[in-house]
């Protein structure tokens, strides 16, 4: 079941429809009997006007109940869609969002003490408003069991992957996939968020520094080394970080040295010790749990997963 609110981003909308909807198992059937249900018979999804053909009554019935983002995350939620959401809840239906979707159902209360992930853009505000959430900014989706959330936009497809794969199994899941014209890259626990610090500061702010680091990341930089490059004093400089970017100096070049290290397990055979020291770090033992932190898997799980590449394969395969 798909939940229609009031504003509902269109493209969160017809992710679990095209990517569930188009699930079939071994046998044919379908592995998925989508409908969508909304807080009001016609519901407003930016320039679209949808008219749905249930109510809130539907979700009663639902195995899973699927909530797309919504224009205006933080705008009132119906009452009545916030009851349903708890009352699905107690019964163990379970419920997923979909990009800032999951503002609605931290709204319900469903996520306090959980943790959760949400668009990245979103992620502080999300935080701020639901501080018993916590919050995951780096993870394309988190499952914790009954609940799942995913970021934005494309991250809903890696999501609704993921749930068929829980539900149907590894060749149901990348058959899925092939439908969907979309990679079986990041179900289960590799909830692998490529991690991507670019220069977008305005030119009066971080943006050189940025740049700089992008080009030096690996090289043995320290704290200081940042401060002088960007003329200022380590105090400002961790307080200018944190407002223009969120992290600290350290954190933003960890962030580099490990997209880094992510292109060159995708791209090159070399051993993850060698990807290690070209990226810039001096330790191995480092390397592999800052990747895990930042990626959720291993380096060579990184590689396992992202060296697949699609190639023509029957029909009936199990394997993309």
């Amino acid at each position: 079941m798909v939940l229609a609110l009031p504003g509902t981003i269109s493209f969160d909308l017809a992710t679990p429809i095209e990517v569930l909807g188009r699930v079939r198992l071994p046998d044919g059937r379908p592995g998925y009997r989508v409908l969508v249900c909304g807080s009001e018979p016609v519901v407003d999804a930016g320039p679209l006007r949808l008219a749905v053909d249930h109510g809130l009554d539907a979700l009663a019935g639902a195995e899973t109940i699927v909530v797309p983002g919504r224009y205006d995350p933080s705008a009132p939620v119906p009452g009545a869609a916030l009851d349903a959401l708890r009352a699905a809840a107690h019964a163990g239906v379970r419920i997923a969002s979909i990009c800032v979707g999951a503002f609605t159902l931290a709204a319900a209360g469903l996520l306090d003490g959980r943790r959760a992930t949400t668009h990245w853009a979103a992620a502080a505000r999300l935080a701020a408003a639901f501080p018993a959430v916590r919050v995951d900014p780096e993870v394309l989706y988190v499952d914790t069991g009954q609940i799942v959330t995913s970021a934005g936009a494309t991250a809903g497809v890696d999501m609704c992957l993921h749930l068929v794969r829980r539900d149907h199994g590894a060749a149901v899941a990348a058959d899925a996939a092939r439908r969907a014209v979309a990679p079986l890259h990041r179900d289960g626990g590799q909830a692998q968020f490529i991690v991507r610090p670019g220069g977008h500061a305005a030119p009066a702010g971080l943006g050189s520094v940025l740049q700089w680091l992008e080009a030096h990341a690996d090289e043995p930089l320290t704290l200081a080394d940042v401060a002088a490059r960007a003329g200022l004093s380590v105090r400002t400089l961790n307080r200018r970080f944190h407002e223009e970017t969120g992290r600290t100096p350290m954190q933003w070049v960890t962030g580099v040295r490990i997209r880094r290290a992510q292109e060159l397990l995708e791209r090159t055979d070399h051993g993850v010790d060698r990807i290690c020291h070209l990226v810039g770090f001096a330790s191995p033992a480092h390397f592999r749990a800052q990747f895990k932190r930042l990626s959720g898997v291993s380096p060579q799980a990184y590689r396992s997963t992202f060296r697949a590449r699609p190639r023509a394969v029957p029909e009936d395969s199990g394997r993309p």
